[in-house]
């Protein structure tokens, strides 16, 4: 790393890495499943001894909402580079587990969630310990390789593989412990994923966390860049949660975080889950306004709603679901929560109202997959472009942006040749934890939406050729809101990363300038070389 200072990899030794009195995460932009961090400057601080030298998914990805897809297929990608026999004798005399392109087991572990956009690492790192995680690091900025780790393996643009052919992959599963100490906080290694962390904090001791619906996503990416799910405006993100980090650091900033401190809650003995569909959505864009007007003024009403309801909404052009969790009594539900929000909305077409266990709710929420997921040979994928847009609670959607949004959905959407989906998750509203927390308190800069939408198109069968329509038809559903709307600012969510754009457009809409540019002052400071590294990295 040409002009690094004291250029290595120093890490923390048990939980030392604490919150300080504002949570600071800043993640370095790698989205759903890649751990890159800069913790310094925003707020943590370590204990004396950690200066030591020594050792939610595409179709498949979405159950929540029942469209689920998933295939075994294999996808190759580009040739990669062959690895220097520098940089594999370097691992190679650390005892650091690799695979090459060589390796019966390459193409697994290199296939990619999207298999629209495959890449082929140089290598794979595979460590056993935090020590192998140094060793590769040190490896790869001896060596000039980019450097990328992998959780899950999620990321909707391949940056778990480092978004481009040629770098290192850290993959992190077999960072699988889950245990809880004495104050019920989660020790979690960097490669579980959601099911199974759900799965282990309840049976030992009945926790829960708030966490998003698809069981097969990493902790890592999922929990650096936000975490929301259904629980999150009665318990925040995940990334809220995190109370400890284990860090392989470089220069003390940057680093590969393999194991999570969260302070987890006591699962509810019951929650009501809850779906009704809407018939008639697709007709008239006045219709489908008017209608979702009636549910964003629902979700601002104080008297009805607080931070016990999460809410979201699912179209497709056929189809039109209001779903959620609320945190409360079914007798609660049906005679406050219900009759407000179906009031003026047309009769339901189908209705679910049941009151479930924590664990079941979970299930619901994750069908048709188990939320006991593997360890290892994980084998969901699809083929898609996902688009994300962030509405912030000063400006609620008007009418004027949702009837060009629902007509182009309407004119376009409804015989689509190819299944594509919109997401509306309920972020703020009255009681949101979601938005407690202060805008410079870590990364996640933005704690005053409304709404976060995703708009998803995909081919139907994963693995089968992209069309190229997808890409524009994404485009245009969130360019038919943001165009119709002066005035608003719209932003992203980083989870639902978009490829498309360039580097600087992702640090603007996923980060914002003020903490943008404390990132930036960081990686100047410790990784100039830029070993850390994906295509919307800090400081592209």
């Amino acid at each position: 790393m040409a002009g690094s200072p004291t250029w290595g990899v120093r890490r923390t030794t048990g939980a030392v890495l604490r919150k300080a009195p504002h949570l600071a995460i800043a993640a370095a932009r790698t989205a759903g499943g890649e751990l890159v961090q800069a913790f310094s400057s925003l707020g943590f601080r370590t204990d004396p001894t950690s200066g030591s030298t020594a050792a939610y998914c595409g179709a498949g990805c979405q159950p929540g909402f029942g469209t689920c897809a998933s295939t075994t297929k294999t996808t190759t990608g580009p040739p990669g580079p062959t690895p220097t026999s520098t940089l594999t004798d370097c691992l190679t005399k650390k005892n650091v587990p690799i695979r090459l392109t060589s390796s019966s087991d390459f193409s697994q572990l290199s296939k990619p969630f999207n298999l629209r956009l495959p890449y082929t690492p140089a290598v794979i790192v595979l460590p056993l310990t935090e020590q192998h995680v140094i060793d590769s690091v040190i490896c790869a900025g001896k060596n000039k390789v980019k450097v990328q780790a992998r959780s899950g393996g999620h990321s909707y643009a391949s940056f778990g593989l480092g978004g481009q052919s040629g770098s290192m992959v850290i993959d992190l599963q077999n960072f699988q412990n889950i245990t809880l100490d004495s104050n019920k906080v989660a020790k979690v290694g960097g490669g579980v994923r959601l099911g199974n962390l759900a799965l282990g904090i309840y049976n030992q001791s009945q926790r829960a966390l708030p966490h998003g619906t698809c069981p097969g996503v990493g902790l890592g990416g999922h929990a650096t860049h936000g975490g929301f799910g259904y629980s999150s405006r009665i318990w925040g993100l995940t990334l809220d949660t995190i109370v400890g980090l284990d860090v392989v650091l470089a220069n003390d900033s940057f680093g590969i975080v393999t194991t999570f401190y969260l302070q987890t809650v006591q699962a509810p003995a019951a929650v009501v889950q809850f779906s009704f569909g809407l018939p008639g959505m697709f007709k008239s864009a006045a219709t489908t306004t008017a209608a979702f007007q009636h549910i964003q003024s629902f979700a601002q009403n104080a008297s009805v709603v607080d931070r016990k309801l999460g809410l979201g909404l699912y179209m497709d052009g056929s189809g039109f679901l209001i779903r959620g969790t609320y945190f409360g009594s079914i007798t609660d539900f049906n005679n406050k929560i219900k009759p407000e929000l179906l009031r003026t909305l047309p009769a339901p077409s189908s209705t679910s109202v049941q009151s479930l266990s924590w664990i079941d709710s979970l299930t619901v929420l994750a069908d048709p997959q188990p939320l006991q997921q593997p360890r290892t040979g994980y084998d969901q994928h699809d083929t898609f472009y996902a688009k994300s847009l962030v509405v912030p609670s000063s400006s609620p959607l008007k009418a004027q942006g949702l009837n060009s949004y629902f007509g182009y959905m309407i004119a376009n959407g409804t015989n689509s040749a190819n299944p594509w989906f919109s997401i509306i998750n309920l972020y703020g509203g009255p009681d949101s934890q979601i938005n407690v927390p202060s805008p410079s308190s870590s990364a996640y800069s933005d704690r005053s939406a409304l709404w976060v939408i995703q708009h998803y198109g995909f081919t139907g069968t994963a693995g089968s050729p992209f069309p190229p329509n997808i890409i524009p038809f994404v485009q245009g559903l969130s360019d038919s809101l943001t165009r119709a709307s002066p005035g608003t600012e719209f932003l992203g969510y980083s989870n639902y990363v978009d490829p498309q754009l360039s580097a600087a457009e992702a640090h603007s809409q996923y980060y914002g300038q003020t903490t943008y540019a404390k990132l930036l002052s960081i990686k100047n400071q410790v990784d100039p070389g830029k070993v850390f590294w994906n295509p919307q990295a800090i400081g592209n």
